[in-house]
């Protein structure tokens, strides 16, 4: 059976399907033994472009099908008997760089003689280097160990005809912007751009406008990414009730795989260790391990074996697990945008899923900006098998929102829109009552 790629329009009858693409033999074999069958709206607005050697800025969150939308390309234009670096891809985090690889892989694996190589810090660069010598016609890899290669004269890219920004904006947030802006000069002046990022903020935008030569522009909006199967729900609670609601919550979900979110490093670790007091078994991702610790808690839970993880936001970037069942969120994220990355590490590969919020009063301002963006409803978390609530505790109180997926290029020409309808009129009420006086816990150690 097929495997859905990411959230289609129910409303779209004109799907394009892979081999509607001028796409190899070879490669398309790949995709069909992986099941994708039809294109996702960024796959459908970018492929076409990149294959014609445009330039091309694609926003789009993750869990959109990015990955295939510039790697496929890449692959068809590969020259096997050439072993020089080809193409390189740029990724904020090493677990996205591998990731990427990984894929990259998948749809190469009729493609004889082409090679896909990452190349990340935290791991010894001997053994990169000598990997880089073998020839390597695509290279994956983060900023700070590219960098570092083309330093040492280990990376060449002279002959690289294509390079790709993947997550652009978290390469900004990170600090990597001016690693990314060395190596660009470092790469052909001639060559094909391709820049991805699920928010374009102004210095991203300013870096497309230098380094880009007449993109077209692909634009995914988050709405349509959000939710089509995902159920939503939220409880509130006051602050120091919060670890115990959790503990709550997994007891009577039962989930399978879990991502727990926390807003801080020192919060992540301090909710780990309180769920294990609890008997769950559990680990916790955070940027103060080392990259050694953060791999092995990663191959632990993508085994299954530890079937709970809290995580920061940013130790998550790149995490791609297609079994998670359950997000919950322990604390609600500053950025709307971010809480959308957040509940789409659940209902991946066609599979439901369940996002369950956390808020305390004073993150009812978070709330609302969550439920402006996404024209989503939230209701009250029950536990399983309890009477549904009678009210709804969220829900967006403008009339009836169009999500609008489109492509639109510079030159004017525009894709059709792919329009879906959700989001209702309705009222807000509170599910819990009012305690006075609470305050949130003071915030510490901040990724």
């Amino acid at each position: 059976m097929a495997r859905p790629q990411g959230p289609v329009d129910p409303e779209r009858t004109n799907l394009l399907r892979f081999h509607d693409f001028d796409l190899s033999e070879p490669i398309l074999r790949a995709l069909d033994e992986l099941g994708y069958e039809q294109a996702t709206p960024i796959q459908e607005g970018t492929i076409e472009h990149l294959l014609r050697d445009r330039d091309v800025v694609g926003q789009a969150q993750t869990g959109t099908g990015k990955t295939a939308a510039f790697m496929l390309p890449i692959l068809e234009r590969i020259d096997p008997e050439a072993k020089d670096v080809q193409a390189i891809v740029l990724c904020p985090t090493r677990e996205l760089a591998l990731q990427v690889c990984d894929a990259a892989r998948s749809f190469a694996k009729y493609l004889d003689g082409v090679d896909v190589v990452p190349v990340y810090g935290g791991a010894p660069i001997r053994d990169q280097i000598d990997r880089l010598a073998r020839g390597a016609q695509v290279v994956v890899g983060t900023p700070g160990r590219v960098l570092d290669l083309l330093n040492r004269g280990k990376l060449l890219l002279m002959d690289a005809r294509m390079v790709v920004l993947d997550e652009a904006d978290e390469m900004l947030s990170m600090g990597f912007i001016d690693d990314v802006r060395a190596i660009l000069k470092r790469s052909p002046w001639g060559r094909q751009t391709a820049l991805f990022s699920a928010t374009l903020p102004a210095e991203i935008r300013r870096l497309a406008e230098e380094e880009l030569h007449s993109p077209r522009t692909v634009s995914v909006t988050p709405e349509v990414v959000t939710v089509e199967k995902i159920e939503q729900r939220m409880i509130e609670v006051a602050p120091n009730d919060k670890p115990e609601t959790v503990d709550r919550i997994l007891r009577a979900e039962k989930p399978k795989s879990a991502i727990v979110f926390a807003r801080t490093k020192l919060g992540c670790q301090r909710l780990a260790d309180e769920l294990e007091r609890k008997g769950h078994r559990v680990r916790a991702l955070h940027g103060d391990m080392s990259q050694g610790s953060r791999d092995s808690v990663m191959i632990a839970f993508r085994a299954s074996r530890v079937p709970i993880l809290v995580a920061t936001d940013v130790a998550s970037r790149g995490l791609d697990v297609s079994h998670v069942t359950h997000v919950i969120n322990y604390d609600l994220p500053d950025d709307a945008e971010v809480y959308v990355h957040r509940i789409g590490r659940t209902g991946r590969v066609g599979r439901d899923g369940k996002a369950i919020s956390i808020v305390t009063r004073r993150e009812r301002p978070k709330l609302d900006a969550i439920l402006k963006l996404t024209g989503a409803r939230i209701p009250e978390w029950t536990a399983p098998g309890a009477p549904e609530p009678v009210t709804v505790v969220a829900d967006v109180t403008e009339p009836e929102q169009i999500a609008v997926v489109e492509a639109v290029t510079t030159d004017g020409v525009e894709t059709p829109a792919r329009k879906s309808r959700r989001g209702r009129r309705g009222g807000r009420r509170r599910g819990a009552a009012e305690r006075s006086g609470e305050q949130d816990a003071a915030a510490v150690t901040a990724d």
